[in-house]
Order: C-alpha cells, then sequence, then structure tokens
C-alpha cells in the first residue's frame, strides 16, 4: 500500500486545541505514569488522518484505557512502532537529528539518571536556527504550549521525524 502524507498542520492544530487541556474520547494517564505519549499519539493521529494499526500488541491503537496497543502510551513502544520497518497500517517515522525537526515531529527525551527515555513531546514550531532554543513544543504530563526543548533538563534527544502513514 502507497504511503499517504503526513499533514503536520493538522498534528499541530491537534497539540494547540489539547495541549492544555484532554480530549475527552481518551482517558487522561497523569495518575498512571504520565500522558506525554498518549497525547502525542493523538497529535499523530489528527495528522494521519485517524489510521490507526490495530496489530495485537504490536500495533498503535487506543479504544479504550483497558483495549489500546503498548505504543500508544509508551514512550520506547511508540519509537518501535514508528521507526519498525513493516509496511503496514499507521504512521511510519525515522530517527533524525534536531535540526532537521519539523512541525508535528516528535523530540523524545531521556533524563538525568534515567537509562530509558522517559517523554515524548510535539515539536509544534521550529524558528532559525533549528537549535534546542528554537524548538518548540507541546506536550502533556507537565502540560506545555511552545515550550522551548532548551527548557528541559535532559541526558539526550532524539527526533522521530514523521513521514507518513499506510
Amino acid at each position: 500500500m502507497p504511503p499517504l502524507p503526513y499533514d503536520r498542520a493538522a498534528a499541530v492544530a491537534y497539540a494547540k486545541r489539547w495541549a492544555l487541556d484532554r480530549n475527552p474520547l481518551y482517558y487522561d494517564f497523569s495518575r498512571l505514569g504520565g500522558d506525554c505519549t498518549n497525547f502525542a499519539s493523538q497529535c499523530i493521529l489528527a495528522g494521519c488522518d485517524g489510521r490507526m494499526n490495530f496489530t495485537p500488541v504490536l500495533g498503535w491503537y487506543y479504544r479504550s484505557l483497558n483495549d489500546r496497543a503498548p505504543a500508544w502510551t509508551g514512550v520506547e513502544f511508540l519509537m518501535r512502532f514508528l521507526t519498525r520497518t513493516k509496511e503496514d497500517t499507521g504512521p511510519f517515522a525515522r530517527l533524525a537529528p534536531l535540526s532537521s525537526c519539523l512541525p508535528g515531529d516528535l523530540i523524545q527525551l531521556r533524563f538525568p539518571g534515567s537509562e530509558h527515555f522517559g517523554h515524548s513531546p510535539v515539536v509544534v514550531a521550529v524558528n532559525t536556527p533549528p537549535t534546542p532554543e528554537h524548538i518548540l513544543l507541546a506536550a502533556h504530563s507537565d502540560d506545555a504550549w511552545r515550550r522551548p526543548l532548551s527548557s528541559y533538563r535532559y541526558q539526550e534527544a532524539r527526533c522521530l521525524h514523521l513521514l507518513g502513514f499506510r
């Protein structure tokens, strides 16, 4: 199946609408370890015309609190799903340098003292030059709209550059 273009404007518009609020169609995972990747998945879904991948365990979907794929709410699971090589339904991405991030992409952060990435903010604007001071993010957990990447205290950042969806 040929890939379709990711709608970055739709992803950013969704982020703007819900960054400081919660969409009642989705459970708020703030009290269960954080809502950042749930929010990021919602933004990606807006950018890929509502296309989910309903493959049990390894897919990317949300039906309810108790019926969702690990990739919908898990930072590492989402990265593995988006960068998979199998050409099946849903969005896909590649790891890219921060300097090539665009609005609608994700930045995943690994915080000091952690072995794992633990936060998935959404890029909503990139100013010139594309440095951490000029990459602006939206996020849940610590709700944010247009927060500079440089304002986070992190050990490592990776960009998931969305390429399209099937």
